[in-house]
């Protein structure tokens, strides 16, 4: 069968599930975040930590608590990483200063990026208690900072936008827990292992020696996908048969990525009280993700003079197709997880996975983030599209003034000035020409990529960078620390400045945000936003490396 059918057969099958399962995992969410009632365990939680859960924030202590807790969080996973060669189950692993450091802020701000292999770099209490944890703490940051804008727009004359603690307890305890559970069990079904074994040496048929790693990888591996951290318990990441091991389980590894990103787009339909709100940004998100994933189909079946297309970099128990849907997802979110090597994708197949996360990773977008992300551009284009028409710039019955306009602009080219900036000063200095596998546009892509999938907190590699180097390890965990937190607190500032506004009720002149014209006005905007942010640095990358 033809790979671009397959992808086309392959997205229908994943449309059916998340559409099944989506709609009560949405209710859900909904229920979980509007709940008056704590559970015992979390009164537990809040008597032990000193919170009090009946009271609510303004969003600049909202923003404070959310920051604070990132850095605590670096501080902690730094230390553990550092001293681990006294902890059990080390393993005789270690990490040097600045590694760990790029280590804790990558898993801390939900990146994931990995400059060390992973079978050598992390030993079990480590990938439990550091790695592991803040996979789910995280994914929780992102959903409670998505909840808070949405309360942003759905209160009126507000002071608050809720309490940080209580939402990144719920999202951990009643969201992530239980489906990682769950999840976990089925991958250990379908063949993924779960053990605290040390590395097991044997001898091959030819008579060589091969090191057979062990370890706690269905409780990593379910986590790091349904939170969208990425990531790889092995250095070969989800290629690695001790991940993932079958088409069912790359199947169900997809679906993990994808099921809480489109699933609150559902609770923000029922959040405002408008579910017409939740299924256009749902259906923006899904059209942008079927796009790239035909595209890049299609790139690697022209590239190729194979009618098969090209499997360099794929394995062969997945082709191209899900190979393309697996990249497409995890890069299409901020999942760093990958199936197959995405530097030995076509220059254009390579070029698209990119893009996916220049677009700002909204389709559909990581965890929390792709829904705040998508609510400021779609904030973005109300106000655009009312210059345009001569409209009053609302969103919600919520007028969007000098104040919100400035927050989601600033909130919007924190990533593309990262990128942009970094993946200069990089290519100028010989320390970071030096970690580049090949020259010229195939280079610059190498470097291009790196600094887009950290400054996205997406953790992706296009492989080829010899990244653990005092330079790139600073550099790229200074990224993936501003982007997060930055983001975060300029989305905060947005919430705190809408739920502040009273309700206008609709007139003759406010534009209807619910409609496919804008939806087709919001890919737009995204599409061209991306498009004249970083052409010219495609252009001399995957784009020109393409043409030659």
């Amino acid at each position: 069968m033809h790979p671009v059918l397959q992808t086309v057969l392959g997205l229908g099958l994943i449309g059916v599930i998340l559409l099944v399962v989506c709609r009560p995992l949405g209710t859900w969410l909904y229920r979980v975040f509007t709940d008056d009632k704590h559970w015992r365990v979390e009164r537990l939680i809040y008597r032990t930590a000193g919170v009090n859960p009946d009271s609510e924030q303004r969003w600049t202590r909202y923003a404070v608590s959310v920051v604070a807790f990132g850095v605590a969080s670096v501080a902690f996973l730094w230390l553990l990483i550092l001293v681990q060669g006294w902890l059990p189950w080390s393993l005789g692993r270690s990490q040097n200063w600045h590694t760990a450091l790029n280590t804790a802020i990558s898993f801390t701000t939900n990146t994931n990026w990995q400059s060390y292999a992973g079978e050598v770099g992390a030993g079990h209490t480590v990938q439990m208690v550091g790695l592991t944890v803040q996979n789910f703490v995280s994914a929780a940051t992102g959903i409670a900072v998505a909840i808070a804008l949405v309360r942003g727009l759905a209160r009126a004359t507000a002071q608050a936008i809720g309490n940080f603690w209580v939402d990144l307890t719920r999202a951990s305890l009643r969201v992530l827990l239980p489906i990682a559970v769950v999840g976990g069990i089925l991958l250990m079904l379908g063949g993924v292992i779960q053990n605290l074994a040390s590395p097991t040496v044997i001898t091959t048929l030819t008579g060589g020696e091969q090191t057979i790693q062990g370890g706690p990888v269905a409780s990593q591996e379910v986590i790091k996908l349904l939170g969208t951290n990425g990531g790889g318990f092995f250095n070969a990441n989800s290629a690695h048969p001790f991940e993932n091991p079958t088409a069912w389980t790359n199947l169900l590894e997809i679906l993990l990525v994808l099921i809480i990103p489109f699933a609150l787009t559902r609770t923000y339909g029922l959040m405002i009280g408008d579910r017409r709100q939740g299924r256009l940004v749902a259906i923006v998100m899904g059209t942008l993700f079927a796009g790239a994933a035909l595209l890049t189909a299609w790139a690697e079946t022209a590239a190729a003079t194979l009618q098969t297309g090209s499997m360099e970099g794929k394995e062969q128990r997945f082709g191209i197709a899900w190979s393309v849907l697996f990249g497409t997802a995890t890069t299409g979110t901020s999942t760093g997880a990958v199936n197959s090597m995405h530097e030995s994708y076509s220059p254009l197949g390579g070029g698209l996975l990119m893009l996916n996360m220049m677009l700002g990773e909204v389709s559909p977008g990581g965890v929390g983030t792709g829904l705040y992300g998508i609510l400021v551009m779609a904030i973005i284009t109300v106000f655009l599209s009312g210059l345009m028409v001569g409209r009053t710039p609302e969103l919600l019955g919520k007028t969007i003034g000098r104040r919100e306009i400035t927050y989601a602009a600033l909130a919007s080219i924190v990533m593309p000035a990262l990128v942009l900036t970094f993946t200069a000063i990089s290519l100028v200095l010989p320390t970071a020409r030096d970690a580049l596998l090949a020259s010229g546009p195939h280079g610059l892509s190498e470097m291009l990529y790196a600094f887009t999938s950290a400054s996205n907190n997406n953790g992706s590699a296009f492989a080829g960078l010899s990244a653990d180097q005092p330079w790139l390890n600073l550099t790229l965990g200074l990224c993936m620390f501003v982007a997060r937190f930055a983001i975060i607190t300029f989305t905060l500032a947005l919430a705190g400045s809408l739920a502040e506004q009273h309700r206008r009720p609709a007139t003759a002149g406010t534009m209807p945000t619910h409609t496919p014209l804008f939806g087709v006005l919001l890919i737009g905007i995204i599409i061209v936003l991306a498009g004249l942010t970083f052409f010219p640095a495609l252009a001399l990358g995957p784009i020109a490396e393409a043409l030659s």
